[in-house]
């Protein structure tokens, strides 16, 4: 059974000690996926602090994750930049993993965008495709909402009829054509536990089952932000392309180069986003 008061005695102690520490509380959070730390770079007016300080945030073991929450104006917005994030495969449960999406939203975050770096299951997707995320899979074998609910929080049950609000969606495709992007694509995320890499059936599977992409994160803090009341934008960076007929080996270091490749991308269309929010 959940020792669920001592995890809420935890996010209060995390939500206090930012309180305390930041110059402003942010509107807007940014979870930024493997190979994806520079927007913390681009924030005016910053304070950096590591994972390490805050008390209970979970720490990586992922070397592209860096560990900081990055704070600062973009676009004359308030914006909290989750600096790398943590993963099931870790040995994390979801509901460990969310804990820093939960803190902020209690600090009063309205808004969350969430990237990450995907295998591509479309065939349609080149590397390369930021995939504007429309519904997702979850097949991670956990939730973060498991367990007794804090009604303060949210809803025992949560409506998922439209998990990324669909004007966000428009709003995130309107930037990208501002900003003539070309590799854009609208599709379904999966996540899968890890840290093993697909199999050719798997492949095939999750193809069937609808899925465009396939990742392992992000849905653990999508669904606390969503349980939260937070307005959901998901932004996958396809960084190869899964051919269950002829599936190449996959390397973390070919995965993290063709995120980076993409990061000035993702940038700016998410400043683009950030300025018409």
């Amino acid at each position: 059974m959940i020792d669920m008061a001592a995890y809420r005695l935890q996010v209060e102690e995390a939500v206090a000690f930012l309180r305390d520490r930041l110059p402003f509380l942010p509107e807007i959070v940014v979870a930024l996926g493997t190979g994806l730390g520079g927007l913390a770079g681009s924030l005016a007016r910053q304070t950096v602090i590591p994972y390490r300080e805050i008390p209970h945030f979970p720490l990586s073991t992922v070397a592209s994750h860096a560990g900081n929450l990055v704070c600062g104006e973009l676009r004359g917005k308030n914006v909290a930049v989750l600096q790398g994030r943590v993963h099931c495969y870790e040995g994390y449960t979801a509901r460990e993993v969310a804990l820093p999406m939960r803190v902020l939203a209690l600090l009063g975050a309205r808004l969350a965008i969430v990237t990450n770096a995907s295998g591509g299951l479309n065939p349609d997707f080149a590397p390369g495709t930021i995939m504007v995320c429309t519904d997702h899979l979850n097949l991670l074998g956990d939730n973060p909402l498991r367990g007794p609910n804090v009604e303060e929080w949210g809803p025992r049950f949560p409506d998922l009829s439209k998990p990324y609000a669909p004007h966000l969606v428009e709003t995130a495709l309107a930037a990208a054509q501002t900003l003539r992007l070309d590799k854009m694509a609208t599709g379904t995320y999966v996540c899968i536990p890890g840290p093993s890499l697909e199999t050719p059936a798997e492949t095939r599977y999750l193809r069937s089952c609808g899925a465009d992409a396939v990742g392992m994160s992000s849905l653990p803090e999508i669904l606390v932000a969503l349980h939260a009341g937070l307005q959901v934008l998901g932004l996958a960076v396809v960084a190869n392309a899964n051919d269950p007929d002829n599936l190449q080996p996959i390397l973390l270091e070919d995965i993290v180069r063709k995120a980076e490749e993409t990061e000035p991308l993702l940038l700016k269309l998410i400043a683009e986003i950030i300025t018409r929010y």
